[in-house]
């Protein structure tokens, strides 16, 4: 059987010889940024795509002939399969004393700060997989293994999270002899001012950090950001901390879309783009680039949210293959949780992972938990089709939109099928690109935001406004140029002022949302619509007083007296307008 024009982009170009036509023909298509959402059409809609092969159906016609001559089963067998390193026991001789490795690390910690035990040890072979580390850490009773890894030149590191104060100590495990058995102690102190800990799910929908402070994720998207350089990255640090934002989605790896083809200053892997890669070997100071950005941004008060898998991809991270996935995820996981401020999210846009089987996920959760002793939030990223977010592993849904208009409307539901926070990472970008998804206003943007708030969710920020020098927020950070984040940081105001755990969607009108907490504290959301009068009707016994919200313009207007049972309140007859309820003497805010 030959291929044609229903065959999908994806399914010919994983066929060599297939591939080479469509290289031949369809050169605007093959390693474009575009190819990776092309891949699920199939080849009639992708030439249709091309103006030039839309244009001369002679064109169209030979790159068909010369297609159809390639049998579908004609494909070339895949590249060998990786085999697992066992770390062995004779990885040192007999003679190196066990737990002769010099340790280095501080006498004293402070609770939810990372403490660091540096091991001076052996550097032949590959330590990268050729050494196996790990060490148990005890209070009391309890006892949490955090995994080392190995940080180069010959130093071995491993980092944990201290959740209680009071007296710790620790003691080591590994195949090499040097590194086996170091033991040590320290002593942990109350936590710094502002430092909280990781941050939890709490009473099914919410957040709260592990100490109890609440935390409500207002986050925003900057993909590539750690990849630009010194200048451009200092820009987006300084940016984030004038902003609004406490949580930003960001890729362990470098990506290649649309407005983002420069090539990063390091690579995660020893080799490079024309040679290939050695996926054995990771470069730590690609690794410690990654982890001084992620702890500027912890200083700031902002979750790095961190994306582990993507399938925007030039340089083959995206399919290295199962046994290379799981040693990265060791790898950055080890490295990197005892970080408070991480989140895991799988992947972004799953679905679009070609390379990787439903099986994949399933795994690289499992590996996560194992290399993270202090349970940070897990999460996977859909484009077309949602993951199966009631798995147990999945601590939350980690949202993209799949309809271009309504989005923020279904959050009250996807709780509901869930039961686990909604963060609608994705609901469209404010900007004016030429993609769909990238083109809202400045006033959708936020009333999205709003929509998914009132609703029981949280709606995530991002910005695509186009540039001479190509820095769009959304992939490279830079500076934030549009109307929404002011907007926003209202926003975040308002919700730090709900009381309890954050807003719960509450019985609404047909017309309207409402959410908040049900005879204590309600807010109503009118969107685009512009009533100039609204009749509410609450339980009676209850005295309410009364705001009107301009979400855009940003003000708080109280309406005079209070209110009780069924009365109707006068609005200014403009859109984005919202009213909020507040029962006398209930208190407002949340540790």
């Amino acid at each position: 059987m030959s291929y044609g024009p229903s065959s999908l982009l994806g399914d010919v170009l994983r066929d060599k010889r297939a591939e080479a036509v469509v290289r031949k023909h369809l050169t605007g298509i093959v390693n474009a940024p575009l190819e990776i959402q092309l891949r699920y059409a199939p080849l009639e809609q992708v030439t249709g795509f091309l103006e030039t092969m839309r244009a001369d159906p002679v064109a169209r016609a030979a790159f068909y002939a010369e297609l159809a001559t390639v049998d579908e089963t004609a494909v070339e067998p895949s590249r060998p399969t990786e085999a697992r390193t066992i770390p062995s026991p004779d990885y040192e001789p007999a003679d190196v004393p066990v737990g002769g490795a010099r340790p280095v690390h501080p006498p004293t910690a402070t609770r939810w700060s990372t403490f660091e035990l540096e091991l001076h040890g052996p550097a032949h072979g590959n330590p990268f997989t050729d050494v196996a580390l790990r060490a148990e850490f005890r209070h009391g009773d309890r006892t949490l293994t955090a995994h080392g890894f190995y940080d180069g030149d010959g130093v071995h590191r491993i980092r944990f999270l201290p959740d209680e104060e009071g007296a710790w100590s620790f003691r080591t495990t590994s195949n090499a002899r040097s590194l086996d058995a170091v033991a040590g102690d320290f002593t942990c102190g109350p936590p710094a001012p502002g430092d909280h800990g990781p941050v939890r799910v709490h009473g099914t929908y919410h957040f709260r950090h592990a100490d109890g402070t609440r935390h409500l994720p207002v986050g925003t998207t900057a993909y590539a950001w750690t990849h630009q350089g010194e200048e451009l990255e200092e820009r987006t640090l300084r940016s984030l901390a004038a902003g609004p934002f406490n949580k930003v989605r960001m890729c362990v790896f470098p990506k290649a879309y649309l407005f983002n083809t420069n090539e990063p200053p390091l690579y995660p892997f020893a080799g490079s783009p024309q040679e290939g890669w050695d996926f054995r070997r990771p470069v730590p100071a690609y690794f410690r680039h990654l982890e001084r950005r992620i702890a500027q941004l912890g200083a700031l008060g902002v979750e790095a949210d961190l994306i582990l898998f993507h399938p925007y991809d030039r340089w083959g991270f995206s399919d290295m293959g199962p046994v290379a996935d799981e040693r990265y995820l060791r790898y950055v996981v080890s490295r990197l949780a005892a970080y408070p401020n991480v989140w895991w999210s799988l992947a972004n846009e799953y679905d679009l992972m070609w390379a990787k089987d439903m099986d994949h996920w399933h795994r690289s959760a499992a590996t996560v938990k194992e290399c993270d002793p202090h349970g940070h939030l897990l999460g996977v990223h859909n484009c077309q089709e949602f993951w199966d977010n009631g798995i147990d592993w999945v601590t939350h849904s980690s949202v993209q939109r799949v309809d271009v208009y309504r989005t923020a409307e279904n959050t009250d539901a996807w709780r509901t099928r869930w039961g686990k926070p909604v963060v609608v990472d994705e609901c469209g970008y404010e900007g004016d690109i030429d993609q769909g998804w990238g083109n809202l206003t400045p006033q959708e943007m936020v009333r999205r935001c709003w929509e998914g708030a009132v609703r029981g969710g949280y709606v995530a920020h991002g910005e695509t406004y186009l540039a001479d020098d190509d820095v769009l927020w959304w992939s490279k950070g830079g500076e934030l140029k549009g109307e929404s984040p002011a907007r926003i940081a209202f926003l975040r105001d308002i919700l730090e002022e709900t009381p309890g755990d954050g807003i719960d969607p509450l019985p609404s009108d047909w017309d309207v949302p409402a959410g908040g907490v049900e005879g204590r504290y309600y807010l109503t959301y009118f969107g685009f619509m512009q009533p100039r009068r609204r009749t509410f009707a609450l339980a009676p016994g209850v005295r309410y007083e009364a705001e009107v919200i301009d979400t855009w313009n940003m003000t708080v207007t109280p309406l005079p007296g209070t209110y009780e049972g069924v009365f109707t309140l006068p609005l200014p007859a403009r859109p984005y307008i919202a009213v909020r309820l507040v029962a006398r003497a209930v208190e407002t805010g949340g540790r």
